[in-house]
């Protein structure tokens, strides 16, 4: 019971968060609310005992990307943008209508089907994230692209 109080927290912050991040005018906010995404999701990955994950999301998302994606703002000057007429006025309703069908897709696969009953247990796969099973599957499994990349 407290995996789902948790759980529905931590994904109300993560909706929240990207959703005032899209809306922000200011691209400064708009990376520090994706900061606060990617600890959401973060958090998530705890959640599904991938505690490996979890990190990596954290050092390399919110930590390496995040601090070069400020810079760049910062260097260019973003936030002192001038303003601007809508150059393409059919962009924001031809986004409203798929925003919307992109809605009730994601309510039609939630309730319109017995998906929730018949999905996996959270609990069932403990070592997904774990980083034995990670290594293990780098070093058989996609040994060869690993060493390209």
């Amino acid at each position: 019971m407290v995996e789902w109080v948790l759980f529905i927290l931590t994904a109300l912050l993560t909706v929240v968060t990207a959703g005032a991040m899209v809306l922000s005018k200011n691209a400064v906010h708009a990376a520090l609310w994706l900061v606060l995404n990617f600890f959401g999701v973060a958090i998530l990955y705890l959640l599904l005992n991938a505690p490996f994950l979890a990190m990596i999301q954290i050092t390399v998302y919110a930590g390496a990307i995040m601090v070069l994606f400020l810079f760049v703002i910062m260097l260019l000057g973003a936030e002192k943008g001038q303003e601007e007429t809508n150059r393409i006025p059919w962009q924001t309703p031809v986004a409203l209508v798929l925003g919307a069908g992109l809605l009730g897709i994601a309510g039609y696969a939630l309730f319109g089907t017995d998906a929730i009953t018949n999905a996996p247990q959270v609990g069932a796969a403990t070592d997904i994230g774990a980083p034995t099973t990670i290594a293990q599957a780098l070093f058989s499994t996609y040994l060869l692209p690993f060493e390209i990349a």
